[in-house]
């Protein structure tokens, strides 16, 4: 085999190969890669997102381990947040 042969091949292989590539890539729309707002809210602000309920319900509903949250800051001292749409979706959508 001669090198323009080998040339030759090997620019088709290369051919082949992008072919393929661009045939199996497949471009993810722009909304798969959006990322999600998550509105968090403190306690005092789930007792006026959801009229009638107070702060000692959220307190005992994180105590009890029913409304999942986060502490921010350090120790028993940092703020408690809670995402709206967990504290929606436990209400059934009550606003």
């Amino acid at each position: 085999m001669t090198i323009k042969q080998k040339q030759e091949l090997i620019a088709e292989v290369v051919t082949l190969l992008q072919a393929k590539l661009e045939a199996d890539t497949v471009q993810p729309s722009p909304l798969q890669n959006a990322p999600q707002k998550v509105e968090m809210l403190t306690i005092k602000e789930c007792t006026e997102e959801i009229k009638g309920l107070s702060e000692h319900t959220i307190r005992q509903l994180i105590a009890q381990e029913k409304m999942p949250y986060i502490r921010t800051g350090q120790g028993k001292k940092g703020k408690m947040l809670i995402s709206k749409a967990a504290l929606l979706s436990y209400f059934g959508g009550a606003a």
